[in-house]
């Protein structure tokens, strides 16, 4: 079984071992093993901060954005292998590995667009001077310059392909580089895409590092201006947020942690369009990479008199979901990504039966081209009827194929229930009254990263609930770890520091190419 190489100080270096086994998790195959174990972490940093990064940061915003053109060229033209690894690895099918391939390719193509009008500009501005003096003799000016840092990433294994490049493309665009740990279930993805544009030679040496495996040490070498990015569960947050190397030098820290995201629909008459709407996006985001999604729906709320109608609309869907080995053309859903998933899956479902009853169990229908023994977990949609009494539906995410759908009596207690997930990365809204939508978007908005309105107008044209575009914000305050990422180029503000300038005009003047952010 081939050991994966880690790409660290511009070499590939074996790790220690035999390494950990990476699974196919339909089949129980072992395909390949990744160790980080003995690699000279120090030395990798070291020459990221002061290799890659005094090479990118010599060169203009144009001109990294054309790197970020160029790396896509890379990834388009293995795209047919990476689908491959998908699916043996994470157990995907085409549909839901296009979600992570074809979204990362997608996401760094539009960084390399916003980046190329930013020009030749090598200082980003924050607004206009601001008198100090009578005359506008001395003046401030705010600036923004990258951090001459490395950005280390540690990510989730949910999305091995757009996970690293969603973080990647601002990062390299600002000029800073690179060390990403993928999570190691499905490491293989990542890597083989860093391999990729290794081999192509775009990046300068240094620019771009990957650590599969082990992610011991990694954080002790985090130096003030470096910065870190973590995708994962609230308690490996925790954990991150309070290491020494952390607290000691003020790590700028990125979280995107649990998240209870909610659709909720609001009044409107039994058999109206929108109706069908929430129940087709309910059951879509059940099922999308078998809701092994960080903004899947995990509550779904109603008004109490379409209770029933719902559940049945959302059941109706999901029976249409055939749930197996994605190697099948007839499958529609695939596996969870390993037999440990499927184990926090069913234990999270036994938590939510506490309070909950099964309205729709997909697992008495019959998996195909798999068994039981697979970590193939059909869709289940669970009822709780007196949501205001419950407490695990509020406060227990089930990583999977899995939503509660409750029942409201009025718009405002909704709205309280909803605000029971503490913080989340998504709302999505239905209904036919732009005002009432409005009205309750605002309302809900502190607490969400992003509120996706639908209505019937939209039914065609908008992104979907759990999509997340580069156009918009991702991230979500309190539980879902109080961070920020895409919304366009905003995500350029992470890997810059902000600085006051004060000195006369002919100075301010002088700064060289810059550019309004």
């Amino acid at each position: 079984m081939e050991l994966l190489k880690n790409h660290v100080a511009g070499q590939w270096v074996a790790g220690q071992g035999e390494g950990t086994a990476l699974h196919d998790p339909v089949t129980g195959e072992a395909l390949v093993a990744v160790s980080s174990a003995g690699l000279d972490l120090g030395a990798a940093f070291a020459f990221a901060r002061e290799q890659g990064g005094a090479a990118l940061r010599a060169l203009s915003y144009g001109e990294r954005a054309a790197l970020l053109t160029r790396v896509g060229e890379v990834l388009t033209a293995n795209r047919d292998a990476y689908y491959e690894i998908a699916t043996r690895n994470s157990g995907t099918v085409k549909s839901d590995s296009a979600v992570d391939i074809d979204g990362a390719i997608y996401t760094l193509g539009q960084y390399a667009r916003w980046g190329a009008k930013l020009g030749e500009a090598r200082l980003l501005l924050d607004g206009e001077p601001v008198a100090l003096a009578k005359d506008n003799a001395f003046a401030s000016q705010h600036v923004m310059t990258p951090t001459r840092g490395v950005a280390l990433f540690i990510n989730a294994f949910n999305f091995p392909a757009w996970g690293l490049w969603e973080k990647a493309a601002p990062a390299l665009l600002s000029g800073v580089p690179v060390i990403v740990k993928p999570a190691t279930a499905t490491a293989w993805l990542t890597q083989r895409m860093v391999a990729d544009v290794v081999a192509a030679g775009i990046l300068p040496p240094g620019a771009l590092s990957v650590v599969c495996g082990s992610s011991a040490g990694l954080l002790d070498q985090l130096q003030g201006e470096d910065v870190l990015s973590f995708t994962g569960s609230a308690d490996t947050a925790a954990i991150i947020r309070s290491h020494p190397a952390v607290v000691k030098h003020s790590v700028r820290v990125n979280i995107e942690a649990d998240s209870l995201n909610s659709a909720l629909l609001l009044p409107v008459a039994e058999g109206s369009e929108a109706l069908s709407l929430f129940a087709r996006e309910v059951a879509r985001e059940m099922t999308v990479k078998s809701g092994q999604k960080c903004t899947a729906i995990r509550r779904a709320f109603v008004p109490r008199a379409l209770y029933t109608a719902a559940a049945e609309l959302i059941a109706a869907q999901l029976r249409k979901t055939v749930v197996g080995n994605p190697r099948d053309e007839s499958v529609r859903m695939g596996a969870l990504v390993s037999l440990e998933q499927k184990r926090h899956v069913e234990e999270g479902l036994a938590v939510l039966q506490s309070e909950a009853v099964l309205l729709h169990d997909g697992r008495l229908q019959a998996l195909v081209g798999a068994d039981a023994g697979s970590a193939c977990v059909a869709p289940v949609l669970l009822g709780c009827e007196q949501p205001v009494m419950a407490t695990r539906v509020h406060d227990t995410e089930v990583f999977g194929p899995m939503a509660t759908l409750m029942p409201y009596d009025d718009l405002a207690q909704a709205q309280a229930l909803v605000r029971r997930g503490a913080g989340s990365l998504a709302c999505s809204l239905y209904g036919d009254d732009p005002a009432a939508l409005a009205a309750c978007a605002t309302e809900l908005a502190d607490l969400h990263g992003r509120v996706h309105v639908v209505t019937p107008a939209v039914a065609k044209l908008h992104t979907g609930h759990g999509n997340v575009m580069p156009q918009s914000l991702h991230g979500g305050p309190g539980r879902a770890g109080g961070g920020e990422e895409l919304g366009g180029l905003r995500a350029l503000n992470f890997y810059h520091r902000r600085s006051a300038l004060q000195a006369a005009p002919e100075v301010l003047a002088a700064l060289g190419p810059a550019t309004q952010l």
